[in-house]
């Protein structure tokens, strides 16, 4: 068997933000590997659209949450409709996300709070009561959160975002340390650039960046990621060059980013 595989429809997968990108691929590959599938979203078309494939492909069993997860109660209410659908998770993917690009000052309250709420509190929270209940029933369970390389790329404009995505990072390794000896593994996956809609690139754009190689594929990412939870890391950087950077990101002065910030205020939205 592959690592990471399972008997056919044997365990769970929860996998948040599936409707699209990478949580789609992670889908996907979770149901190659043998797993009975419950995917969330915001919007039911879309997961409904990832359903039939995973189906058409000879997956097995897929259940469709449509939820909105930028809220304080948000984990609970998907907690608790997994136990009432008497699905028991095994492998945990947060992978929902919004990408912001925009100075504080310029971002509105409520989405401040809404890329909090999603990123760190529906994630924390998620996986507090999903490794309570593997550890309850005495499973191996496995934990992927998808932070984000930009935290390491604390720039005008990312203020929001990069923050977001560091906490996420720094609760997974921790949390991984807590966890660790009773045999759940969590792991966050930190990808620069990925070719997804994420960011607003058109598919013109995305495919030059692929060529270029400054962007990976979604599958690219979510095979690595897959690959390093059942492996046990705690922390990746997909490819290895995006690792080399990360010293040069956090050294870099005022007198480069200012430039950087007037070019890149019109993109800010």
């Amino acid at each position: 068997m592959k690592r990471g595989a399972v008997t056919y429809g044997s365990a769970w997968a929860l996998v948040t933000g599936a409707g699209s990108g990478i949580g789609r691929c992670y889908a996907l590959r979770l149901a190659a590997l043998g797993y009975r599938l419950l995917i969330a979203g915001d919007r039911r078309e879309p997961l409904e659209a990832v359903g039939r494939e995973i189906e058409a492909l000879g997956g097995a069993e897929v259940r469709i949450c449509a939820i909105d997860l930028a809220r304080t109660e948000a984990a609970r209410e998907l907690f608790d409709h997994v136990q009432t659908e008497g699905i028991a998770v095994d492998v945990l993917i947060n992978n929902a996300g919004i990408f912001s690009f925009c100075d504080i000052l310029a971002t509105p309250p409520e989405r401040i709070e809404r890329i909090i709420l999603l990123h760190d509190v529906t994630a924390t929270q998620l996986s507090r009561l999903c490794a309570a209940d593997m550890i309850r029933r005495g499973v191996r369970g496995h934990i992927l959160n998808m932070a984000s390389y930009s935290l390491w790329m604390p720039f005008p404009g990312l203020a929001l975002y990069s923050a977001s995505k560091a906490y996420l990072k720094s609760f997974s390794v921790a949390f991984a340390r807590e966890v660790g000896e009773r045999n759940i593994r969590v792991t966050a996956v930190c990808p620069a650039g990925v070719a997804t809609d994420l960011y607003g690139l058109t598919p013109y754009w995305q495919r030059i960046g692929l060529r270029l190689g400054v962007l990976i594929s979604a599958d690219s990412c979510a095979r690595r990621g897959l690959k390093a939870l059942w492996r046990g890391r705690r922390c990746i950087v997909p490819d290895w060059w995006n690792r080399i950077w990360i010293p040069l990101c956090k050294a870099l002065p005022m007198c480069v980013l200012r430039p950087l910030r007037r070019y890149t205020m019109k993109f800010q939205k």
